[in-house]
This record gives structure tokens, C-alpha cells and sequence, in this order.
């Protein structure tokens, strides 16, 4: 089984998909999609890819609406991170079947899965709220507002319990049908955080940092390469600071040292790296964060910052 082309696992961030001042509609999120699509099925003709994405600004707006209405049950977390798996999900369906369509392939296939991600019900995220969710708030804004906040680099948003992921339960699943030569969309929003109990697995209130999530599953499926395609350009030290600097191909220790620094926010880039990190140590394959609209470009060595 597989076609012997390399594997790449994606990360899309949700943050990518909807945009720095945009409101979040459909529409804009089919159209933040166009390019990245484009752009993997044109690699799909050399690589196998596996698809991740974050669910940030869409599971903290569908909170938002259902705090906003009482006429309706209020369901929990687990089940809102899944209803964003398939939301999600279906918009980079439907994208990528545009772009293969155009490019006259129609014999490539994949699938959107629902995706369970194992916990430590004792993990101390529990007790430490960490992910920042939800839209962006002015300092105005945000004094009004009674739940958690953390303020970030664009704004204040709302953060909810960020356990750390252990394993993907489809991981099998996942590397099967990779070896079909499906392009498999899966770990959405970081996954449906689930603990074990006994014999089975029970959801849990909790939204998983989808990079450090797609960094476990890169390694269980054996990726030959992990990236996160995001809305900055790569990581970069002295951020907001006149001699600030984007960082491009970087020796390991040199971005260790820069993560020890502080030179990466926890709630934003600070994951990212860390997640890249630990996938690079574990398998000495690419890892690499770039722009959504530079993939072909970063896959090529010309573009994002990545690890040597």
C-alpha cells in the first residue's frame, strides 16, 4: 500500500482562516481557503498531505451564541469542538474539491474525520486556563466582559482550559488511509479532548492547542514533513521592536535558546515553536511555520522559518 510520496501534515490555524479585522462569514472563510487549496493540490501531485486545523475564533463565536440564547440546551465544549470539526472541516472540503476540479484531477480522494485527542484528567491546564478563543476585544470592550481574558498580541480574547495532548486515538485510522492515498482532514481544533476511564474514553470541558496536537500526530503517522501554515510569515525574535527579525533556516539550539529568551508568546507563536521543536527532536524531519499563502514556497526552502 502508498504511493511512496513524501507526507506532509499540514496545521491551518483558525486564526488564518478568519482574518485580522474580518467579522468571520462564510464567505470570507471560503475565500481565505482559495489560495492554501490551490496551492495543496498542485503538491498533492507529489505529496501525500494530512490536514489539521485550529478552531480558535469559530468554537469561542458558537459559545458566544449559545450564551446569547435560552431557548435552546447549551451543549459543552467537547461537543462544540466537534461541530467545528465538521464546519470546518466541509469549507476545506469543499475548497480543495474546487481546486482539484480546476486542475482536472478528480481521481485523488479525502475525508473529513472526527478526531479524539487523550488527556491527563490531572493535567494542571485544567486548573490553568491557557487558550485564548473567541474574537478580539479592545481594552474597552473587554472590561465589560465577565469571563477569563488574557490579553494577546492583537487583543484581549477569552481563554478556556488547555490540557497538553498524550495521543491521537485515530492515529491508525489516520496513517490507513494516508497509505490509500486519501488526504485526510482530521484533528480539528486540536481534537475532541477525551480521558480514559476504565475501558472508555469520556469527553472532557477543554479546547487542545491544535499545534501541539498536529506535532503528536506527525509523529505517530511518520510525517515527513510538519508545517503550520499560519497568518505571520514565520517566527520572529524581538517582535514589536525596531531591530525585530524574522527568522528563517535555524540551527536547533539557536531556537531553543530563543524560545528560553521569552522571544515567543504563549498564545501565539510560543506553541507553535515548541510543537516544532518536539517534533524535529523526536524525528529529524522538516518542520517549518510559514504564511498559509507561502506552502509550495516553504516546502521549496524559500520561504518561513524552519528548524536545522
Amino acid at each position: 500500500m502508498g504511493t511512496g510520496k513524501p507526507i506532509v501534515l499540514i496545521a491551518f490555524g483558525g486564526n488564518a482562516l478568519i482574518q485580522k479585522g474580518q467579522k468571520g462569514t462564510a464567505s470570507q472563510q471560503f475565500e481565505n481557503l482559495k489560495v492554501p487549496m490551490q496551492q495543496v493540490a498542485r503538491l498533492s501531485k507529489d505529496y501525500r498531505f494530512v490536514i489539521t486545523h485550529g478552531n480558535g475564533p469559530q468554537v469561542g463565536n458558537l459559545l458566544l451564541q449559545q450564551e446569547s440564547c435560552e431557548e435552546v440546551p447549551k451543549m459543552p465544549l467537547e461537543i462544540i469542538g466537534a461541530m467545528t470539526q465538521g464546519q470546518i472541516g466541509y469549507t476545506i472540503e469543499s475548497s480543495l474539491d474546487t481546486a482539484l476540479m480546476a486542475m482536472g484531477i478528480s481521481d485523488l480522494y479525502f475525508v473529513t474525520l472526527i478526531t479524539y485527542v487523550v488527556v491527563d484528567e490531572n493535567d494542571p491546564g485544567f486548573q490553568n486556563p491557557s487558550k485564548p478563543i473567541g474574537p478580539f476585544y479592545t481594552e474597552e470592550q473587554a472590561a465589560d466582559l465577565t469571563y477569563t481574558l488574557v490579553k494577546t498580541d492583537k487583543g484581549h480574547r477569552r481563554i478556556v482550559a488547555s490540557p497538553m495532548p498524550l495521543a491521537i486515538v485515530e492515529h491508525r485510522e489516520i496513517k490507513k488511509l494516508v497509505d490509500l492515498d486519501f488526504i485526510v482532514i482530521c484533528c480539528g481544533g486540536g481534537g475532541i479532548p477525551v480521558v480514559r476511564k476504565e475501558r472508555r474514553f469520556t469527553g472532557v470541558e477543554a479546547v487542545i492547542d491544535k499545534d501541539r496536537a498536529s506535532s503528536v500526530l506527525a509523529r505517530e503517522i511518520d510525517a515527513d514533513i510538519f508545517m503550520v501554515a499560519t497568518d505571520a510569515h514565520g517566527a520572529g525574535v524581538h517582535w514589536g521592536q525596531p531591530e525585530q527579525k524574522l527568522l528563517g533556516r535555524v540551527p536547533l539550539a539557536e531556537m531553543e535558546q530563543h524560545l528560553k529568551e521569552g522571544h515567543f508568546p504563549a498564545g501565539s507563536m510560543g506553541p507553535k515553536v515548541e510543537s516544532m521543536i518536539e517534533f524535529f527532536k523526536a524525528t529529524g524531519n522538516r518542520g517549518i511555520i510559514c504564511h498559509l499563502e507561502d506552502i509550495e514556497k516553504a516546502i521549496a526552502g524559500e520561504a518561513g522559518t524552519e528548524i536545522i
